[in-house]
């Protein structure tokens, strides 16, 4: 696409004329790294507040639950609202007996159909 016509100024080819790349490089190579903290401590001072979530220990009673998995031949989901009373007693009975939520909920349900029957 030559059209005869000189390519216009940017403005800084001057400067640019008594540019080395390699005492730049070398200028670079000289500047000292920080250790992370030292950034961390600097960022602070100058009003930066990290994004970074505070990691804290979770209490006791918000440490997630134990994982319950197991090939039992049960495939329908079943979704109940309880008082929360009721939920860790429920879990309380599991863990202490090492059932499954499901396999808790078939022997209280045969308690309860034998107390129905014996009525």
């Amino acid at each position: 696409m030559s059209t005869g016509q000189a390519r216009p100024s940017l403005g800084f080819g001057e400067e640019l004329d008594g540019f080395d790349p390699a005492q730049w490089a070398k200028s670079k190579a000289l500047s000292p790294k920080l250790a992370p903290e030292d950034t961390r401590q600097a960022a602070e001072a100058a009003g930066f507040r990290s994004r970074e979530p505070v990691k804290a220990d979770p209490p006791a009673a918000a440490m997630s639950p134990q994982q319950r998995r197991r090939r039992t031949g049960r495939n329908v989901q079943f979704n109940i609202k309880a008082r929360a009373e009721t939920i860790e007693a429920f879990t309380r009975i599991a863990d202490a007996n090492g059932w499954g939520f499901g396999e808790t909920l078939e022997r209280a349900t045969e308690l309860l159909e034998r107390e129905q029957a014996s009525r």
